[in-house]
């Protein structure tokens, strides 16, 4: 077994300090070609010695040239130490998965565990060792493009979801699971905050709202055992994160007791100098290292200046010790030392990789993803029916969206793939090649066949490259075009059904009036077409939720349900009073609210009760309710508890998700769900940043979304205190 600390001791201080480096696996001995890059590629000014000292790589592709990369390595590394091989591993490896925040949307942790291990299993036979993933950055505002990546607004499903990540990735045990990878939890931290959605900008808050609301899925990762941190682009306090000491070296690594690796975002040292905190590179690596980031991403601060740094006396040298020692702690919890090449197979990789097994768990997780927003009795389409399939994503392979890496669009089955699979008729088709422009043959041709078919499935959206990294947008409704395309097929046919593509939530108010269906099909990943088609038809009923609220319009945004009240607040009996928190244009709610979902089934919740009024310490509350199957079809329904704390020391929101369960009902068929509520449910951040619980009214909520409740009351005391 390797002996780090013998290890650390023959190792020289340039060779100590290149093991801090990360480069991209293009610049390796035994790459075959550029890899993918996402910022500004500038001369690094390294030398063949850092290449081979270096302790890590991002990227690679594929089983080969990642073993043909590790064996040159390790022939130039002096001491034989292994690379460590990370790569974006966000929504599936080879096969992909909808993309995180459709997933959230099956609100199934369950689920999201099985894609993580598969894609942890594709990735793992190719030679991969860490995932840059889960990214668990709440966000409340879908004008940032990378809302994709998040599992939405809500703390509490943000965790959960954080953890069974972790757990897909990591296994049971990352030393000893078979094809797991190590997890790399993102960004450290809040970068889902960031001023008007706009990526990589400021962020601004309290220390409480960022410990409340921002950090829980960061430390519930962590306390799954997640074995890496990834800083953000973003400030925290005027900060940058890559600099901040008080977020990184203090609360993550003093408070939280976190011991792993921390890795900063590509080029977010150098970064330091633009957002005015470092006056030149050497400062910005003295603020770093100080910080306690381990690994330079892609810029050569470290490799240029820690040595000067030293031997000046500015940092210590045990500051680099400790950065490499936690390198090294993580290659041999991953057994590198043993095994540089983990659970490389390029034989088994071909059995592996994008098979019929891992295909039916992406068609299923797209199933579970898409979410049913209108619905006037057009749907499902019955399999008989006249249908025409138009629209710039009635043919196209653009379904897995951002982030999809080694994902190939040949792969995609699309719309139109998935509609003959289900119906038992032909249907016409028009494809539309953009999603800006649409020819005149091309809307001509739509409009012919939406006059000759029963029923049209309008496919809309944004193409990928509308969302994800970089991908921020002021304006979140559908391409004019596509909007103008809706239109003119509803001159000719009210029977339409408009099939969503995209990365996040949308502005849809002008889609509303001309469509009898709204189906909220996200980036569906390589099965999407195959999904969508029976969701249509009716061979998978929709239960999936929403994750993130659906403004009404851009101008409402940050919207999300878990807000606070005012001291003036609306009140919907009296909506003409001027002097409350309203918009004087439009409504304060969402268009969709968090939770909210339809099914080709209806429900009724009915008979809430509570086990008893009062709650104390070492007790709990039994929350039931009953929930029948009102329709004619079989369902699934996610049932949804919130809380509400009447009188905190601070303002509290109006409604908080503590638990869902998903139960499946037979048409006719009643059932009771159960929850229970504990003290540690009620618990807060105080002002004084104490997270604990006050004595007082309480509200529960039971119901089918956030705004869809029933409601009952409970009072939590102090055991002795009288009824």
């Amino acid at each position: 077994m390797m002996d780090i600390d013998v290890l650390l001791k023959q190792m020289t201080l340039d060779e100590k300090i290149d093991q801090l480096m990360q480069l991209a696996a293009f610049l390796f001995d035994g790459a075959s070609h550029e890899g993918e890059i996402t910022g500004p590629l500038s001369d690094l000014g390294i030398s063949n010695r850092t290449i081979h000292n270096s302790g890590s790589v991002l990227g690679g592709s594929g089983a080969s040239e990642i073993k043909n990369i590790q064996a040159s390595h390790l022939k130039t590394n002096r001491l034989k130490i292994p690379l460590l091989i990370m790569a974006d591993i966000i929504h599936g490896y080879k096969t992909i998965f909808p993309h995180n925040l459709a997933l959230s949307c099956s609100f199934d942790p369950g689920l999201v565990e099985e894609t993580a291990k598969i894609a942890a299993k594709e990735a793992a036979v190719s030679g991969i060792h860490v995932t840059f993933a889960p990214m668990v950055d709440l966000v409340r505002d879908p004008r940032w493009g990378r809302v994709m990546e998040s599992t939405g607004e809500d703390p509490y499903l943000n965790s959960e979801l954080a953890k069974a990540f972790v757990r897909g990735f990591q296994g049971e045990n990352i030393q000893t699971s078979k094809y797991s990878i190590a997890a790399c939890v993102k960004h450290f931290a809040a970068y889902g905050a960031i001023e008007a959605g706009r990526d990589y900008n400021t962020v601004n808050m309290s220390e409480r709202e960022l410990r409340e609301v921002y950090l829980p899925g960061y430390k519930a990762a962590l306390d799954e055992n997640a074995q890496m941190v990834m800083t953000a682009f973003n400030t925290v306090d005027g900060k940058p994160c890559s600099a901040n000491k008080d977020l990184m070296r203090y609360l993550l690594r003093d408070e939280w007791g976190f011991d792993g690796v921390i890795i900063s975002d590509w080029g977010s040292i150098r970064e330091l100098i633009p957002h005015g905190v470092a006056e030149d590179e050497k400062n910005a690596a003295a603020l770093a290292i100080e910080a306690g980031v381990d690994i330079e991403m892609m810029t050569s601060t470290y490799v240029s200046y820690l040595k000067e740094l030293i031997e000046e006396g500015i940092i210590e040298e045990s500051r680099v010790d400790e950065s490499v020692r936690r390198i090294l702690n993580l290659k041999k919890t991953l057994r590198l030392f043993e095994n540089p090449y983990r659970f490389l197979d390029e034989n088994k990789a071909k059995d592996i990789i994008f098979s019929e097994e891992h295909r039916l768990v992406a068609r299923r997780a797209a199933e579970e993803s898409i979410v049913l927003l209108e619905n006037d009795g057009v749907l499902p389409i019955q399999k008989d029916d006249d249908v025409g399939l138009i629209g710039p994503f009635a043919e196209s392979q653009d379904l897995l969206g951002p982030w999809s890496w080694i994902g190939d669009r040949d792969d995609v089955e699309t719309i139109a793939m998935g509609m003959n699979k289900v119906l038992s008729k032909p249907f016409h088709t028009q494809s539309i090649q953009s999603v800006h422009t649409i020819k005149e043959e091309e809307m001509l041709g739509s409009i012919e066949v939406a006059k000759k078919v029963d029923k049209v499935i309008l496919a809309l959206g944004e193409s990928s490259d509308m969302s994800g990294e970089g991908g921020s947008r002021s304006k979140i409704e559908l391409p004019e075009v596509q909007l103008e395309l809706l239109k003119k097929i509803h001159e000719v046919n009210k029977d339409i059904v408009v099939v969503l593509i995209n990365g996040r939530p949308l502005d849809v108010t002008r889609v509303i009036p001309f469509a009898k269906a709204v189906v909220e099909a996200w980036f569906p990943g390589s099965c999407g077409g195959s999904a969508i088609g029976r969701i249509l038809v009716g061979d998978k009923n929709p239960s999936a939720k929403l994750t993130m609220s659906f403004p009404d319009s851009v101008g409402q945004i940050p919207i999300y349900y878990n807000h606070h009240n005012t001291g003036r607040p609306y009140d919907h009996n009296n909506p003409h009073n001027r002097y409350v928190s309203k918009f004087i244009d439009g409504p304060n709610k969402p268009r969709y609210p968090f939770g909210y979902g339809l099914s080709y089934t209806t429900y009724a919740y009915d008979n809430l009760n509570l086990s008893q009024p009062v709650l104390t310490d070492n007790e709990t509350i039994n929350v039931s309710i009953s929930v029948k199957n009102t329709g004619k079809r079989l369902g699934d329904e996610i049932v949804q508890l919130y809380l509400r704390d009447h009188v905190g020391e601070v303002v509290r929101p109006l409604k908080e998700l503590k638990s869902f369960e998903k139960v499946r009902l037979a048409p006719g068929e009643t059932k009771i769900v159960t929850f229970t509520i504990s003290e540690e449910m009620l618990r807060y951040t105080h002002s004084d940043l104490r997270y604990s619980s006050d004595y007082g009214e309480f509200s529960v909520f039971v119901g089918t979304s956030s705004a869809n409740t029933l409601e009952a009351s409970f009072k939590y005391q102090m055991e002795s205190e009288e009824n």
